[in-house]
């Protein structure tokens, strides 16, 4: 997990610049990294000076251009945590008590069964969580996490579809859509993942009813950005 240069290299700012443009974004595309350990994380960074949830970080990354890392203490939500390997999974979390209060789901068993397909990280995997606008990282990114309205999360499906052609498969259940959906499980996939967001983060963190959230490889960045120029220009194009 060391933090060191892609072996092929990427230009951030332009790449966040195209997204922007081509996707219609209200925001940047946030930069994330997980730090395995204290010498990961940049010398110029600071730690966050509050403590939040993963989706209010994001934000904080896409709206107010911060550029910040995270320990576990500063992560308020404990799915959040425990989705990023910061922290073990919490009691009710883990027998579905928690979110069949909440009357999400009829039973706790059906709760237990969508908990135990929710990626995540190993406990404790995860010394802290990195965030910044992709255009101003100080770090190597391992996810980009991408909110952007549905015309612009097609053209990014038609994008990440544009070399190989095929189909896109994306995972969610309505629950952890920043911490799991798009960061998670993106990093430990190796593929992009489309979600709908989550009640929590809609809440907390400003997503707005007609956008939506994605994780999208680093490394993909190249290919993406590249396409999406040839996709949004297209005679079919809307």
């Amino acid at each position: 997990m060391a933090n060191e240069p892609m072996k092929i290299a990427i230009d951030y700012k332009e790449s966040s610049e195209i997204l922007k443009k081509y996707l219609g974004m209200n925001g940047s595309p946030v930069a994330f990294r997980f730090a395995a350990t204290k010498d990961d994380i940049p010398a110029s960074m600071e730690e966050l000076d509050k403590t939040i949830r993963h989706c209010m970080m994001v934000t904080l990354a896409r709206k107010e251009g911060k550029i910040f890392y995270a320990t576990v203490g500063k992560h308020e939500c404990n799915g959040g945590a425990w989705a990023l390997g910061l922290k073990e999974q919490t009691q009710t979390l883990k027998t579905g008590e928690f979110y069949f209060k909440l009357g999400k789901f009829a039973s706790a068993a059906a709760c237990k069964r969508t908990i135990d397909n929710v990626s995540h990280l190993n406990l404790l995997e995860t010394y802290a969580t990195m965030y910044a606008p992709l255009e101003k990282t100080p770090f190597t990114p391992q996810v980009i996490i991408i909110i952007a309205n549905p015309r612009g999360m097609l053209k990014i499906a038609q994008s990440t579809l544009f070399r190989l052609g095929g189909r896109i498969y994306s995972e969610f259940s309505g629950i952890q859509s920043l911490c799991s959906d798009a960061t998670a499980q993106t990093y430990l996939t190796g593929r992009p993942n489309f979600s709908l967001g989550c009640d929590g983060s809609r809440k907390f963190s400003g997503i707005e009813d007609g956008e939506m959230v994605m994780g999208l490889p680093a490394e993909m960045l190249p290919e993406i950005t590249a396409a999406l120029k040839v996709v949004a220009a297209a005679p079919g194009s809307k």
